[in-house]
């Protein structure tokens, strides 16, 4: 196949750009890709991109940011879609231009936006795929209005979540669109895995207030009143930075929680901690809590919507503690510290259950559905039939095909947990 990407901004940093760089690149093995990136404002990607992979800007910043048509607001690019501003009826010519005249066997768009116009202005021998790397739930309703009349169009949709595909589903009524969870994948550590034995809960991302990172701070400081030697590192960047820092001198925290700043690559950084933490009042995914666990870490997670609870086993391989409860949270980064033990068996238990987001299993589930895309668009049927995978994997193991139908989202992967003990 040749599979084309139509990214936002491939020379910025961001989940959906690392997203879009593993998957294209786990894809190029055995397939033709390239990557088309709308904007572009610096010579080479933040990310480093394997040779395999073409990347194919649209609008240069750089020369174009003062073009006319730059300046003219975007007529197909919704105008409720978060990066409405960044777009014009430049990159409305551009993007149109490059769909009339590709030649790709599909195209996947990675934001709503570009869901949209791929869904309206993709020729008609293109398979037609759209991703969703927030939820369904996180857009306003003027959006979610125009996602509903451009996505009948699409052929494929993906969510990061069992949770998020059931509720596009509900909600959305797209007859003849497939709907299915394709979550982020990370790649395989290069690094042996932490082995417990670090005094280190590290935690990472951006430092804006959905993430919650002052919850952690207080939080920590029970650790730190009964474990002075344990630290907590926080790496990343962001607008919550200064007032971090000054909840970490108000709570005389200085010589335990330490701002160490962006990193990248963070695995170096994950394997020299025993506990991973995040406290995100919302989560579309988690690609940190992943790479934690691949990483030997144990997380201590608020149970949010969405992606937590289908990633931690709680008790197993981390826990799950309710959003915004400081009290709940500190008990848990307690528990793990406390006991060895067990957060050494919990590290190994992460390493193990984390696989299923290594690059080779969602690559498979990836190039199913692609193959599956194409396939529907040539024949001139839709993709939809059969769409629901976690019944036929529930149905699979021998679950009652009534039980097997309510069994949805973050349900169902509790029941096949069950079912596998």
């Amino acid at each position: 196949m040749k599979i084309s990407f139509l990214l936002h901004n491939a020379y910025g940093i961001g989940g959906t750009i690392t997203t879009t760089f593993n998957l294209a690149q786990a894809l190029a093995r055995r397939h033709t890709v390239e990557i088309v990136s709308v904007l572009r404002h610096r010579e080479r990607p933040h990310f480093a991109l394997d040779p395999r992979v073409a990347l194919r800007p649209l609008v240069d910043l750089r020369q174009e940011k003062e073009h006319p048509l730059h300046l003219r607001p975007a007529q197909v690019f919704p105008a409720a879609e978060y990066r409405y501003e960044q777009y014009s009826e430049l990159t409305d010519q551009r993007i149109g231009a490059c769909l009339e005249a590709i030649d790709a066997d599909v195209v996947v768009g990675t934001r709503p936006g570009l869901n949209v116009h791929l869904a309206l202005q993709a020729p008609a021998h293109v398979a037609r795929v759209g991703q969703e790397h927030l939820t369904l739930d996180n857009h306003p309703p003027r959006l979610r209005t125009a996602l509903r009349r451009a996505y009948r169009r699409l052929d494929v949709l993906t969510t990061v979540t069992e949770a998020d595909a059931d509720a596009y589903r509900r909600k959305m009524r797209l007859p003849g669109v497939r709907i299915e969870a394709l979550p982020n994948s990370v790649p395989d550590p290069v690094l042996p895995p932490a082995d417990g034995t670090a005094k280190v809960v590290v935690a990472a991302g951006r430092l804006v207030p959905v993430k919650r990172y002052d919850l952690i701070i207080e939080a920590f400081a029970r650790v730190a009143a009964e474990h002075p030697d344990w630290q907590l590192r926080i790496y990343g960047k962001g607008e919550e930075h200064d007032r971090l820092r000054a909840l970490v001198l108000r709570l005389g925290l200085s010589d335990n929680v330490l701002l160490m700043g962006p990193a990248a690559p963070m695995e170096a950084e994950w394997v020299k901690g025993s506990i991973g933490a995040a406290a995100s009042n919302f989560e579309p995914f988690g690609m940190t809590l992943v790479e934690a666990m691949r990483c030997g870490l144990p997380v201590v997670s608020t149970d949010c919507p969405y992606g937590p609870g289908e990633i931690i086993q709680d008790g197993v391989d981390g826990r799950l503690v309710p959003v915004g409860d400081t009290a709940a949270f500190g008990a848990a980064l307690l528990e793990l510290v406390r006991d060895d033990e067990r957060r050494r068996r919990m590290g190994r238990a992460a390493v193990e259950n984390a696989r299923r987001f290594a690059p080779g299993p969602v690559l498979e589930q990836a190039e199913r559905l692609l193959e599956r895309a194409v396939a529907a668009r040539r024949a001139g049927r839709p993709a939809a039939e059969d769409r629901d995978p976690v019944r036929r994997v529930l149905v699979g193991q021998g679950f009652a095909a009534r039980d097997a139908v309510h069994a949805t989202g973050s349900h169902a992967l509790r029941t096949l947990r069950r079912g596998r003990r």
